[in-house]
C-alpha cells in the first residue's frame, strides 16, 4: 500500500489540541485556523502528503516541535499543516555511516540516542522538548556552542522535499557537491523557506563531555542601584569581550536572566555550566576567575540541585581555593542537559534578539535598568536573557558555508514576555516593543536604524528567535541574514527551488 499520512480535520476530536503550537497566540482566530493536520511518520509519508495539498492548490505549513515563535506555522487559513513531531527517528548507526536526525525528532531525544549509542552530541539547544527541524534549520546554539560551534556546522547532508515549477514534489539529497547553494541556505536560513527537510545527516560529531561544573549566582534587586547594573552588566560583557579568542575559556557557558525588580522574588540571576576541553571538569580555575570579577556585588552562590537521585552529584569548590564560598555542583553532562526539560506550553508569548559585538554601553543598560525597574512591567511574565557567545560561533570561515552570518558576536540577547489572557496582548506586545526600542535608541546606533540593533556594535537579529515588528524596517532582511552577499544568495535559492512560493511566512525569503 502507498505511504499515507493521518488527516485530522476539523470535525476530528482531536483538532483543537493540535491546532496550535506552544505559543497560544496563534492562530489568531478560528477563521485563521488550517482547515485540516496532516501527521506524517518518515519521509514517504511526508512527501505523499505535501504532493496532495499542493495538488489541491492548498497553502502548506511545517511544524516538528511546535515551538515557533511567530504565526508562520499556525495562521494558516483554510490550509493544511504539515505535522512531522512522529518522524522522528535519530540514527547512531555503525561506524562510518553518518549519523541521521529526523525533524521531529525532540532535542531530548537527540542527546540520549547519541550519548547511549556513540558517546557523541550536536552542540544545541537547552530546552529538550523543542523539534529538530525549525531549531537546526535555523542554526542550532546551546551551551556546548562556545566548545563547538553551531549545530549548523557539523551538518554534511540533508535530505529535502522541494517542488518544482509544475508542482511536482522532488526528493532531494543536498550537501557541498549536490546543490551546494540549496545545502547551504538550508543551515540557517530557517525553516518553511525552501521545502520540507526530512533528515540531517552529519559524517562526524563532537564526542559529548564527561562531565560539567555549574553553578548560579544570584544578585538580588534589593540592593542594586542604577550605578551597580551598569557596572554588572559591563563587567559581564567585558568578559566575553576579553575572552572571546581565548579557547581554555570555551567551555564556559553563561546565561544572565534578568527579571522585573517588582517580582516578590526579584533577582538577576546567572547560571553558569563549564567543562574543560577534555570533556572534564576537572580544572574549574575559570570558573573561578570569572566569579573573582563580580566579587564586589552583594551575591548568594548556589549549585543547581540534581534531578531524582544526587548520588552520582560531586559538591566541590573551584580548584586551588578550599576556603571559595562559590558553591559548584559537578555532575555527568547528560544528566546535566536532560534537567533542562521542557519550555512548557498553553501559553501566549512574545520575543524578541539581538547579537552584540561588543560589551554594553551605559547607554544599554540605563534603558534596560529603566524598563526592569518600570511600574509597568508585569512582575511575574517578563524576562531578558543574555547568553556569553563566541568561541567557536566565530570562526569566520563558516559564515561563508552556512547561513549564519553572525560569526563576530560575544552575545547573544533574548526578551521574553509570557502571559495568559488574551486581554493583555496589546499591553504586553506594546511593552515589549517599547523596551526593545529604547535600548538601541540613541547615539550608540547610527542615525539611520535607531531602534535596531544593526551597525558596527551588533549582528542583527537571531531568525530561530523571529520577531514580526521588525517588518517596519526595510531592512529587515539584513537584521537576520546580515548586509553582505547571503540574502540575495537566498533569494535566488528561494527563487531556484521553490518558484511557485509554496512554502512561505511573513519572515520567509522573499525571491
Amino acid at each position: 500500500m502507498p505511504a499515507s499520512s493521518v488527516t485530522i480535520d476539523r470535525k476530528d476530536p482531536r483538532f483543537d489540541t493540535l491546532k496550535t503550537g506552544h505559543n497560544l497566540r496563534f492562530p489568531a482566530n478560528d477563521a485563521e485556523a488550517a482547515s485540516r493536520i496532516l501527521i506524517c511518520s518518515n519521509t514517504a509519508e511526508t512527501a505523499e502528503a505535501l504532493q496532495r495539498i499542493v495538488s489541491s492548490g492548498i497553502r502548506p505549513t511545517v511544524r516538528s516541535g511546535g515551538h515557533c515563535y511567530e504565526d508562520f506555522v499556525s495562521n494558516n487559513p483554510n490550509g493544511a499543516i504539515i505535522d512531522l513531531s512522529l518522524h522522528n527517528t535519530v540514527d547512531a548507526g555503525p561506524t562510518g555511516s553518518p549519523f541521521r536526525i529526523a525533524p521531529g525528532a525532540s532535542l531530548g531525544e537527540v542527546y540520549q540516542v547519541l550519548y547511549k549509542r556513540a558517546g557523541v552530541t550536536i552542540p544545541a539547544g537547552t530546552c529538550a522538548t523543542v523539534g529538530a527541524g525549525g531549531h537546526i534549520s535555523g542554526g542550532g546554539y546551546g551551551l556546548l556552542s562556545r566548545l563547538h560551534g553551531l549545530t549548523v556546522d557539523w551538518i554534511t547532508g540533508i535530505d529535502i522535499l522541494t517542488v518544482d515549477s509544475k508542482g511536482k514534489v522532488i526528493e532531494r539529497r543536498v550537501d557541498k557537491l549536490h546543490d551546494p547553494d540549496l545545502f547551504r541556505a538550508c543551515r540557517g536560513a530557517g525553516g518553511g523557506n525552501f521545502g520540507i527537510i526530512t533528515n540531517f545527516l552529519f559524517d562526524k560529531l563532537p564526542t559529548a563531555p564527561r562531565e560539567v561544573a555549574e553553578a548560579t549566582l544570584t544578585f538580588p534587586w534589593a540592593t542594586m542601584t542604577e550605578e551597580k547594573f551598569i557596572k554588572l552588566l559591563a563587567l559581564f560583557g567585558d568578559y566575553w569581550e576579553g575572552r572571546a579568542k581565548d579557547p581554555d575559556t570555551w567551555g564556559l557557558s553563561v546565561v544572565m536572566v534578568m527579571g522585573p525588580n517588582n517580582n516578590p522574588n526579584g533577582r538577576i540571576g546567572m547560571h553558569v555550566q563549564f567543562c574543560n576541553p577534555d570533556g572534564t571538569a576537572s580544572n574549574l580555575s575559570v570558573l573561578q576567575e570569572f566569579f573573582q570579577r563580580f566579587a564586589e556585588f552583594d551575591s548568594t552562590q548556589s549549585g543547581p540541585s540534581a534531578p531524582g537521585s544526587t548520588t552520582s552529584t560531586q559538591r566541590t569548590t573551584p580548584a586551588g581555593s578550599p576556603n571559595d564560598p562559590y558553591q559548584i555542583v559537578r555532575r555527568p553532562w547528560l544528566e546535566a542537559t536532560l534537567a533542562g526539560g521542557g519550555s512548557g506550553g498553553g501559553i501566549r508569548a512574545k520575543y524578541k534578539s539581538a547579537y552584540m559585538k561588543k560589551t554594553f554601553t551605559s547607554a544599554e543598560s540605563s534603558a534596560i535598568y529603566k524598563y526592569l525597574t518600570s511600574p509597568q512591567i508585569d512582575s511575574h511574565g517578563s524576562v531578558l536573557a543574555i547568553d556569553g557567545y563566541g568561541g567557536a560561533t566565530n570562526i569566520s570561515d563558516r559564515a561563508h558555508d552556512t547561513a549564519m552570518p553572525q560569526r563576530s558576536s560575544i552575545m547573544k540577547l533574548q526578551w521574553q514576555c509570557y502571559w495568559r489572557d488574551p486581554e493583555q496582548d496589546a499591553g504586553r506586545l506594546k511593552f515589549m516593543d517599547d523596551f526593545f526600542t529604547a535600548v538601541y535608541t540613541g547615539s550608540h546606533v547610527s542615525s539611520d536604524h535607531q531602534g535596531t540593533p544593526y551597525g558596527e556594535r551588533y549582528e542583527g537579529c537571531y531568525m530561530n528567535y523571529p520577531d514580526a515588528d521588525m517588518l517596519r524596517y526595510s531592512y529587515w532582511p539584513q537584521l537576520y541574514y546580515g548586509a553582505g552577499d547571503l540574502y540575495p544568495l537566498l533569494q535566488r535559492v528561494k527563487k531556484q527551488y521553490d518558484p511557485n512560493n509554496i512554502f512561505h511566512s511573513s519572515m520567509s525569503v522573499r525571491a
